[in-house]
């Protein structure tokens, strides 16, 4: 079975919220995809709540493609304290913890229900699980503790 660099991670040394590099890999014809670890909520601690992580998801998705070219994919982890995001090329992790900031705050500032994407039964697989106010709560937690470009230590941007 192959080992997933996710599994290696020890979650208990961790200090959320963070962005760091998971992997950057390259395909046979040269194309590099990099895989990013956005922790919002400390593992083992906390989670975020599924209405919450759900609305986030469509928001970043839409949001991080504003300001991050080449974005694959923004998906949230299983155990609900982040995210991953997939992209074509590689950013640093402060460009990624930059671009994650702005969105935030403009989740915060700017969002109104009406600017969520995918919030109906045509476009979402599960569109009555959502929840602007915990979306929102989530960004304000994340940028009032500040967003580290280590998982190890804080180094806020």
């Amino acid at each position: 079975m192959a080992e997933v660099e996710s599994f290696t991670l020890d979650h208990n040394q961790v200090i959320a919220p963070y962005v760091r590099v998971i992997t950057t890999e390259t395909g046979a014809k040269g194309d590099e995809i990099t895989n990013y670890d956005l922790r919002f909520a400390q593992p083992n601690q906390a989670e975020i709540p599924t209405a919450a992580i759900h609305t986030l998801e469509h928001l970043l998705a839409a949001l991080l493609r504003d300001r991050l070219d080449g974005i694959i994919d923004v998906s949230p982890f299983g155990c609900r304290t982040g995210f991953h995001l997939i992209v074509w090329g590689n950013y640093s992790a402060e460009q990624v913890a930059i671009a994650l900031k702005e969105t935030l705050t403009k989740i915060v500032e700017e969002i109104q229900w009406s600017d969520v994407q995918g919030t109906d039964a045509k476009s979402c697989g599960n569109y009555k699980d959502h929840s602007l106010f915990s979306a929102k709560e989530w960004a304000k937690l994340v940028l009032e503790q500040g967003i580290s470009v280590s998982a190890f230590e804080r180094q806020p941007v």
